[in-house]
């Protein structure tokens, strides 16, 4: 699964959501083929769905919410609000340069990725974007 799936599964689908919804979220911008997250089940899943389109269960997912609880849980403190190094670390994922250089190329990041400050705001707002356009319900101060 691509990292931005990983990012957004975890987030809006905390429960088991399918593999096959988390992959959509890596492949909703032109995305060339590859290395993309095949749905597991041989079931009639939609080839797309619309951008924001909530929940298994037709709400959206409370991002904020969410995130604040899983800071709560955490014994660290994670600034996931700015940070995208704390909000991978807070989803339990690989935050290294090298990981998040492979998410830049995931969302086609076009900027220096040796400038690592600029890259890590720039896909912070990316995983946010993603996360609303993906069902989930983002605050306003997180929007650009």
């Amino acid at each position: 699964m691509s990292l931005i799936g990983s990012i957004v599964s975890k987030i809006l689908h905390p429960f088991g959501a399918s593999e096959a919804k988390a992959a959509e979220a890596g492949t909703s911008s032109s995305t060339p083929s590859g290395s993309q997250a095949q749905p597991s089940s041989g079931g009639s899943a939609p080839a797309s769905t619309p951008a924001g389109g909530g929940t298994a269960s037709g709400g959206s997912v409370d991002v904020e919410a969410v995130l604040n609880d899983l800071a709560a849980k955490n014994p660290q403190k994670l600034n996931w609000r700015t940070s995208i190094v704390d909000l991978m670390k807070l989803l339990d994922l690989d935050s290294s340069l090298h990981a998040r250089q492979q998410l830049a190329d995931e969302l086609h990041y076009t900027g220096d990725k040796n400038d690592s400050a600029s890259m890590n705001i720039w896909l912070h707002k990316q995983v946010i974007k993603k996360l609303e356009e993906n069902g989930g319900k983002v605050p306003a101060d997180l929007k650009d």
